[in-house]
């Protein structure tokens, strides 16, 4: 979506009108400009500090002369660039279509022959790349914007000429992980076989609706694209195996990216019909929402000059036009208003629409209440409705609100369906949700679409699905934070060397958990043994029996809460007498049962307070006399959370919009019951609340905050 410009953008660049910003970066600024004839582009200007660089001015001297090479109806193609100005900047033509990650996020798996289309039309459009002696290396959903008559590849800023790697860094990996070849997640040379490899987890995403190596800790993704073989379950007839080979480990026995066109046997269209009708549909109002820009407010430069030729802008320009006021741009000589009207025009720009002083406002919840974390999803319902029900009874609220609630079961399908539902409310002002990772991140750029604020209290992944989301904040620690916790207790207990079971049975959470304690253990001085076992491993005794060989006096376990309570009866029949060690994930009921006695003594670092904790008495008091029953782990952070959101909303003045909500969550700081709640540039969770638990007569004892 664009947004404003800010008062230190300049008004012009290169004789390109700045009416908008498209996105900003750590090496630059995109801006959407209309040139001259009036024309749109996209308008991608280096910052300075890069711009100083001799290294990093001949790279992007180096990408303009490589863009320009390319001759591809499905490539973006570059309309103007000046390598040598003070900033400089290379335009291209502005599409105003949404990413495939985009479509695929809002309406799931594209249909088989639009599949194949696509797949010719970015297989020409590499054949170009590739004859231009370049590589594009960064081929990702993200970078795949639809049209009606056609995709259109971009985002050439990482095309590099074959032969050229002088200025790629030693153990660089360069590319989007999850979209890209074993040999780049090996930082090794990207050839044109890489960009047919990215191809193909493209290809496969867009017909299954999930990256073939699926998404989570960046670590795990590289991993999994070096040894594991891609998840191509659920592909239609016809195009598994074309992707099989686009996807082969040796780039040697992958088809060309002309081969892969010959291979999809299927015409590309010239019309919109290539496309579904609800994809089309999507195109016109991402045309319409990114089209319909806001009155362009004045910036440094137009008072002044342009910043470049010293003219001074004439008087029909937009910045001397009324503030406010708003502007609807023509595409081709046709409103782009003119599918859907009106009403797709407010559809897609969500909460500005005018409304009356009277409307209700609505929080969502979505989390899973049937499903397989449904004691923690039901427990995180309960919090926000009780911190909605308080609010609500307060003797002069200054508004009411309503609590819509969708249950997503832990199914990703059901998530995104369940949040376009929830996102489809303009009453809607924010969700809280979902429950878990894989859920939690199946509905980010369907949120993300509607400019909805989505705040997760529990799921704590580092890296979700393939595209960075813009209305997120986590309120939970991620999963690195228990790990440094780990490590500071182990050495306080005196352990000099530990092992670290990593059990990929328990998924990106596991993963990330156990590989980031081997990492913190080496930061504090203690010795690591790690060591991974596979999903499908059935015995995890003899694993155990090996590390207990190295002797060390510490052990941590990441993984099941099953897989947990085998390892914990191993190390009792081995009498470890070490300090042991259970990522949080793990350590549910399942783990007292099947354990035992042999789960006795097990620490647990987890970011959910004890409900018996003095800080959140109020809150359990209430909890219990509401629900009848003592509140479980996650309620109270919900409640937190919830909180939160309405201490925002009451401190604005009339009806806020969804981006003004979201812009003062994540700037601001709300003190809560369970810890204070900041956030920093990547939308985290600042601060290291966890709390340390001991298993104690068959029950998870609570031993206070984990301090660092």
């Amino acid at each position: 979506m664009t947004g404003k410009l800010a008062p230190s953008d300049p008004a012009r660049i290169g004789g390109h009108r700045l009416l908008a910003r498209l996105g900003a970066g750590g090496m630059g600024v995109v801006y959407l400009g209309r040139a001259e004839s009036g024309d749109l582009a996209a308008v991608k200007v280096v910052l300075p500090e890069y711009a100083d660089r001799p290294e990093f001015r001949a790279r992007f001297r180096r990408e303009v002369a490589a863009a320009r090479r390319v001759d591809s109806p499905w490539a973006v193609p570059v309309t103007g660039a000046d390598p040598d100005a003070p900033a400089p900047w290379l335009a291209t033509a502005f599409v105003p279509g949404p990413s495939l990650a985009e479509a695929v996020a809002t309406r799931g798996p594209l249909p088989p022959r639009t599949v194949r289309a696509l797949g010719r039309m970015l297989a020409r459009a590499l054949t170009a790349v590739h004859d231009a002696g370049l590589v594009h290396r960064d081929v990702k959903p993200g970078n795949v914007l639809l049209t009606l008559d056609g995709p259109r590849l971009i985002d050439f800023g990482i095309a590099r000429a074959a032969e050229e790697t002088t200025l790629t860094s030693a153990g660089l990996v360069v590319g989007t992980p999850g979209f890209l070849a074993p040999e780049q997640a090996q930082a090794r040379t990207a050839t044109p076989a890489s960009d047919v490899f990215a191809l193909g987890c493209l290809l496969s995403y867009a017909a299954t609706g999930r990256p073939p190596f699926g998404t989570g800790a960046v670590d795990a993704l590289l991993y999994r694209t070096v040894h594991d073989e891609p998840d191509l379950g659920g592909l239609p007839e016809g195009l598994r195996a074309p992707l099989e080979r686009c996807l082969a480990k040796d780039r040697s026995a992958r088809p060309t990216a002309r081969e892969v066109d010959a291979a999809l046997a299927e015409d590309a269209p010239g019309t919109a019909d290539w496309l579904p009708d609800d994809v089309v549909r999507l195109v016109a109002e991402r045309s319409a929402a990114l089209l319909a820009l806001p009155g362009i407010e004045a910036t440094a430069l137009d008072a002044t000059t342009d910043g470049r030729t010293g003219e001074v802008p004439g008087d029909g320009e937009p910045s001397q036009r009324p503030a406010g006021r708003r502007r609807f741009l023509l595409l081709g000589g046709a409103a782009v208003l003119a599918a859907g009207g009106a009403a797709a025009f407010w559809a897609a720009r969500g909460d500005d629409r005018p409304t009356a002083a009277a409307r209700r406002w609505v929080l969502g919840v979505q989390a899973d209440l049937t499903g397989p974390q449904r004691t923690v999803g039901r427990a995180q319902e309960r919090g926000v409705r009780l911190a909605v029900e308080q609010f609500n009874a307060r003797r002069d609220p200054p508004f009411t609100l309503a609590l819509r609630v969708a249950d997503d079961r832990g199914d990703e399908a059901r998530a995104r369906r369940a949040a376009e539902s929830l996102a489809a409310d303009r009453d809607l002002l924010a969700v809280i949700g979902s429950t878990g990772d894989r859920t939690t991140g199946a509905v980010l750029d369907t949120y993300d679409a509607r400019l909805v604020p989505q705040l997760t209290a529990s799921s704590a992944q580092a890296v979700y699905g393939v595209s960075k989301p813009r209305h997120f904040l986590q309120a939970v620690p991620g999963y690195p934070v228990s790990p440094a916790l780990i490590s500071l207790h182990l050495r306080a207990a005196g352990a000099e060397s530990a092992g670290v079971l990593i059990d990929r049975q328990g998924g990106i959470a596991a993963w990330q958990l156990g590989h980031t304690t081997f990492r913190f253990l080496a930061a504090t001085k203690i010795r690591g043994e790690p060591r991974v076992v596979p999903r499908l491993a059935r015995r995890l005794a003899p694993v155990v029996d090996e590390m207990l060989a190295h002797e060390p006096d510490g052990f941590v376990y990441t993984g099941t809460p099953a897989r947990a309570a085998a390892v914990a009866r191993a190390l009792a029949r081995r009498r470890f007498p070490g300090v042991r060690v259970l990522g949080y994930p793990a350590a549910g009921p399942g783990f007292l049962a099947a354990a035992g006695p042999a789960a006795e003594g097990w620490q647990v670092f987890a970011p959910y307070i004890d409900p018996s904790a003095a800080r959140v008495r109020a809150f359990a008091m209430a909890y219990r006399r509401r629900y009848g029953s003592a509140p479980p782990y996650w309620a109270a952070e919900a409640y937190d959370v919830a909180r939160m959101v309405l201490a925002r909303l009451a401190g604005t003045d009339g009806r806020p919009s969804r981006t003004g909500l979201y812009e003062s969550l994540a700037k601001g700081t709300y003190r809560g019951l369970v810890r204070t709640y900041a956030f920093d540039e990547d939308q985290l969770l600042k601060g290291y609340d966890v709390f340390r638990y001991e298993v104690k007569g068959g029950r998870y004892a609570y031993a206070g905050e984990a301090a660092l």
